[in-house]
């Protein structure tokens, strides 16, 4: 197809009887396989701003709304990260799209490691941000608090308490007075559909570990998170790494949970070198960086 990469083309996709979304734009020099970009529980796929930007000097990007997302139907608590898996997969075959990189972050990175699980032959690599197998139980109180406030409110409290459940108040992390302020702009003007999604989708973590991880990915696969992420801590995350038999963990600096909204240039550095198998010694942002390919597993 003719290739336009300053105008975004959105598509509509089914599957199961949900509606759903992608929003496609062409890189003007790709030299490596399109990179899929999977968020959080209340992200749009208008909402990658740099991160998108940034990847789009070397490949093409999917952004897409996946049922329980944006734009896309709402997905019932009760299912797990098996139809937004298999509505990428059906995606990627309406876009013409074999194989894709994979960047899926906090909430999303169940459905990052599910297509991994179930269809390995669709990602060529991938980079999980922000994720553990389930939700500890230090992190539950202030989720289940954004969840009352955004059933019931009052409204005008959702949007610190989802913003204090997310950001760690650790003082030295990078812009966290524009993220906040970001944030907040997001969560307080969530509509009722966005508002139904974000309680279904946080309700969904809260009720089941989304990640199984007895069935080891067989896909080359990237861990990271800030150094101060308070939500799914850091040591979590390097831990479900040791469940791929091909991957790596490392760790930013002066980030905590939102390293797209806080280190958007970082990430997207991080993501090109490991999606074009380039080396990833001496990484000037990073605080920890392992192969845990030689890393051996102890009892």
């Amino acid at each position: 197809m003719p290739r336009n990469a300053t105008t975004p083309q959105v598509y509509k996709h089914r599957l199961a009887g949900y509606t759903y979304w992608s929003r496609r734009t062409l890189s003007d020099t790709p030299r490596i396989a399109p990179v899929v970009l999977i968020g959080g529980a209340l992200h749009r796929k208008e909402d990658w701003g740099r991160v998108e930007q940034g990847l789009l000097a070397f490949a093409d990007v999917i952004c897409p709304d996946l049922p329980g997302w944006g734009d896309a139907d709402l997905l019932p608590t009760y299912l797990g990260p098996d139809i937004p898996a298999e509505a990428l997969v059906r995606l990627l075959d309406d876009l013409g799209i074999k194989r894709a990189n994979v960047f899926a972050g906090s909430y999303g990175s169940s459905v990052g490691y599910r297509l991994a699980q179930t269809h390995p032959e669709r990602s060529a690599r991938m980079v999980l941000a922000g994720t553990m197998s389930g939700i500890p139980a230090a992190s539950r109180p202030m989720m289940r608090a954004a969840v009352a406030l955004a059933e019931s409110g009052p409204r005008e409290r959702f949007g610190p308490a989802a913003v204090d459940a997310l950001m760690s108040p650790h003082p030295d992390i990078a812009s966290k007075a524009v993220v906040r302020r970001i944030l907040s702009m997001r969560f307080s003007s969530a509509d009722e559909a966005d508002l139904a999604k974000f309680v279904a989708n946080t309700n969904r973590l809260l009720s089941r570990d989304l990640i199984d991880p007895s069935i080891p990915p067989a896909v080359p696969t990237l861990f990271t998170t800030g150094e101060h992420d308070s939500l799914t801590p850091p040591e979590l995350c390097r831990e479900l790494a040791f469940t791929c038999p091909e991957s790596w963990y490392v760790e930013l600096a002066r980030a905590d949970h939102l390293i797209h909204l806080e280190r958007p240039t970082q990430l997207v550095d991080l993501m090109s070198r490991f999606f074009a198998e380039e080396s990833l010694d001496e990484l000037p942002y990073a605080t920890v960086v392992e192969d845990l390919r030689r890393v051996p597993i102890t009892a």
